[in-house]
């Protein structure tokens, strides 16, 4: 670490580290299955569908960001498991029907990956409803994505709130969607490959839900020691990011 840190503290920062290195883990084995890298997939999407990315995503957060928030009132946060099947099961019924049937799916799954991560941030002690949190929770949307390796060096979703200075959240959604547009499109070019699209759609959304279930408890869990530790967000967030890239993958505990 740059800078001495409680024994405590560097354990949990480690933890964390160890979460973000797992993220990816599903997201490879998606790779493997569909064939070729994730800057490929979107070489095999059709031209209207590729230059439209940024609009569907755009498009796709407006509908979870709502409907996420409303259903809170309604179905209470599930466990990551549950979550995982859910989408799994979709993506498999959106993949079956090629293309067409993966748009419609996507601000569906979307929004069930708003809730996952809504409900990460509750897990971790803070409220969804308040506007900075519901800020925190659509940032995990703009982390590099499960089919991307990231050795850490791309952790700007981290620091994205404080670099917007109080946007509202048209702005914060629209400045993410050209990033999730990218992500997004990868999944839509792997639930459109011919014959194995059903499965290539489930693998891909449990990827997916994996992935951001994982990066919304590093999001949160850093915001959490910073506030436990009276610590800097900035410091503790490089400290992340050393800690990325030394600490070996095992199981979490």
């Amino acid at each position: 670490m740059a800078h001495p840190l409680p024994m405590s503290l560097e354990a949990e920062i480690e933890a964390l580290a160890r979460r973000y290195r797992r993220a990816n883990s599903p997201g490879m084995q998606v790779l493997n299955l569909v064939g070729g890298r994730a800057e490929s997939l979107l070489d095999r999407l059709p031209t209207a569908v590729r230059t439209r990315l940024d609009e569907s995503a755009k498009g796709a957060l407006t509908v979870a960001l709502d409907a996420a928030t409303r259903s809170r009132g309604v179905i209470g946060d599930q466990p990551d498991w549950l979550n995982t099947a859910v989408t799994s099961a979709m993506g498999a019924a959106g993949g079956f029907g090629g293309l067409p049937t993966a748009l419609a799916e996507l601000p569906v799954t979307t929004t069930i990956l708003l809730r996952a991560i809504q409900g990460v941030a509750a897990e971790q002690g803070f409220d969804p409803a308040e506007e900075n949190v519901r800020f925190d929770c659509i940032e995990v949307f703009s982390a590099a994505g499960p089919l991307t390796s990231d050795d850490g060096a791309d952790m700007a979703f981290l620091t994205a709130r404080m670099a917007l200075s109080g946007p509202t959240m048209q702005k914060l959604v629209a400045s993410i969607a050209p990033r999730l547009g990218a992500v997004l499109g990868q999944k839509l070019a792997a639930q459109a490959i011919p014959v194995i699209g059903a499965v290539a759609g489930a693998a891909t959304n449990y990827a997916y839900t994996s992935y951001y279930q994982e990066v919304a408890r590093v999001q949160f869990g850093l915001r959490r020691l910073s506030i436990e530790h009276d610590r800097s967000h900035a410091e503790l967030v490089s400290d992340l990011r050393e800690a990325v890239r030394d600490v070996p993958i095992r199981k979490a505990g």
